[in-house]
């Protein structure tokens, strides 16, 4: 738990197992906080159910035949060596991955990170511009990078947003709700009844759409603490 400068008392549960994060206003005292806690305990439990049954994959060996994940499409993995530009490919169900002759897995995996973020960049840029009409507000900057506890945030302070480079696994429903999740955060600060209601009104699905990405196979490497 940890107390901030806000306005409201905000609970998070969080992949793998459902750890809480309890950040409190600093107004609050210790019984208070407990108390809200105990109150959400429905709540919670609800969320580290879902989180514990969602199903996760196994550490990928980047070999061929193993599945991996493209916009919510599961694909099966080709790995092709050959001499030349190293570069991945989607060929109808299959994800092809041309490497030169003696390929590290390490290095795989990492050609295969860098296709997804690119995936990213190609698709984030036309749902912020979109967005930013319906919510009057303007995207200064935005990057990709992993995180291991979150889809997305927002700097409201440098208006920075930050997306985790796994939503290119993800269905392209799960990618826009972390967009405008994010954006909403320009018009409110917290997760609070008036976080809930600029999200009805502008993504009315959102709540369907925050479950599917969070029952989607999780990738076991993500949260190993690298």
């Amino acid at each position: 738990m940890v107390y901030k400068d806000i306005k409201n008392l905000h609970i998070g549960v969080y992949p793998p197992i459902g750890r809480v994060r309890v950040a409190a206003p600093q107004q609050l005292d210790d019984d208070q906080v407990r108390l809200a806690v105990i109150q959400r305990l429905p709540w919670i439990k609800r969320q580290q159910d879902q989180l514990r049954s969602a199903q996760r994959q196994s550490v990928r060996e980047m070999v061929s035949g193993e599945s991996h994940y493209v916009w919510g499409v599961r694909r099966r993995l080709k790995v092709i060596e050959r001499p030349g530009r190293p570069h991945v490919e989607i060929d109808g169900e299959r994800m092809l991955l041309y490497v030169p002759i003696g390929t590290s897995e390490e290095r795989r995996r990492d050609l295969l990170d860098r296709w997804c973020r690119e995936q990213l960049r190609q698709a984030i840029p036309a749902i912020i511009e979109r967005w930013e009409s319906k919510l009057g507000v303007s995207v200064p900057w935005w990057g990709i990078r992993r995180m291991k506890t979150k889809w997305g945030s927002c700097n409201r302070e440098t208006r920075r947003l930050w997306f985790n480079s796994e939503l290119a696994k993800k269905h392209p429903e799960c990618l826009e709700y972390v967009v405008v999740h994010e954006m909403v955060h320009y018009l409110e600060r917290g997760h609070g009844q008036r976080f809930a209601q600029l999200m009805d009104s502008f993504l009315p699905d959102w709540r369907s759409r925050r479950d599917g990405l969070n029952a989607a196979p999780l990738s076991d490497e993500l949260w190993m603490g690298r």
